[in-house]
């Protein structure tokens, strides 16, 4: 049996940390309805194919809540859920009766995703949370909202401990989950010099890199001792970087792969949307 079978979800989450949560509960067997607005979820539009699998386990709903027909709805659903997710402003889930569920449905658990901890009514999105916590390189665009992901795993995990409390308490409880904090505690990485321009994962160990081959480029993860002391015994090199380049440049992925394979080795082609033909 799934973990989650027998728990109900109703996400009223938009954009990517709520419905990337409510997809992870679905998997884990939970019962989802995914309530939306009339215009739909912006992620539709953004993102297609990425929303089309996110929603392959739930059951979505078009409802204007604003209106007292299809707020009945919704609260029929919240009337036997055990979670709520919402993603909007503290003020606009006042303004729909929603900031505290508990008052109608004691059993039911509010998730709420917000942006800052400290003043959940400032607007943001996850370039500007990553902005703030080093983990930009300007001018470059960040390839993932490392923010939203790392909000939506925080939302799971808040999700199933609301479970936890509510079955000694026997009562619903709200919760947030602000997406800055998930963007700082992915910038401790840096913050900590574990990670960035000359850290030790950053460039300055040559064991843990991206090296130019012939026909791309390589990842070269040799972080253990014997990782490392047997990737310069099978290509003779002496230890710096520019002697894995020189062993590195002549050799196509393929057999860079095969040769990493071959020899326990944590080494692998970078594959980027262009190689990809996407």
């Amino acid at each position: 049996m799934s973990p989650l079978a027998g728990v109900e979800v109703v996400s009223l989450a938009v954009n990517l940390p709520g419905p990337l949560a409510a997809a992870r509960l679905a998997e884990l067997g939970a019962r989802v309805h995914k309530v939306e607005p009339p215009a739909g979820d912006p992620l539709a539009a953004a993102a297609p194919d990425w929303y089309r699998a996110l929603i392959e386990h739930q059951e979505v709903i078009a409802l204007d809540v604003k209106q007292p027909g299809d707020r009945a709805k919704l609260d029929d659903l919240l009337a036997t859920a055990d979670l709520l997710i919402t993603s909007m402003r503290p003020t606009a889930l006042a303004r729909l009766g929603l900031a505290r569920p508990q008052q109608r449905f004691p059993k039911l658990s509010l998730i709420e995703i917000v942006g800052h901890a400290e003043d959940p009514e400032v607007p943001g999105h996850d370039l500007n949370y990553q902005a703030v916590h080093g983990t930009l390189t300007p001018p470059q665009m960040p390839s993932v909202p490392i923010a939203d992901m790392l909000g939506a795993e925080r939302t799971v995990s808040t999700a199933l401990a609301a479970l936890v409390r509510r079955a000694e308490s026997g009562a619903g409880q709200p919760y947030r989950v602000a997406l800055e904090e998930a963007a700082a505690r992915a910038g401790d990485a840096v913050r900590y010099r574990l990670m960035g321009p000359g850290a030790v994962l950053g460039g300055a160990f040559p064991g843990y890199g991206i090296y130019p081959c012939r026909d791309g480029h390589v990842a070269l993860g040799a972080v253990e001792p014997h990782f490392f002391m047997r990737t310069l015994e099978l290509f003779g090199a002496d230890g710096s970087h520019d002697s894995l380049r020189a062993a590195f440049a002549d050799r196509t992925v393929a057999d860079l792969e095969a040769l990493a394979a071959a020899n326990d080795l944590p080494l692998n082609g970078i594959h980027t949307p262009a190689a990809n033909g996407k």
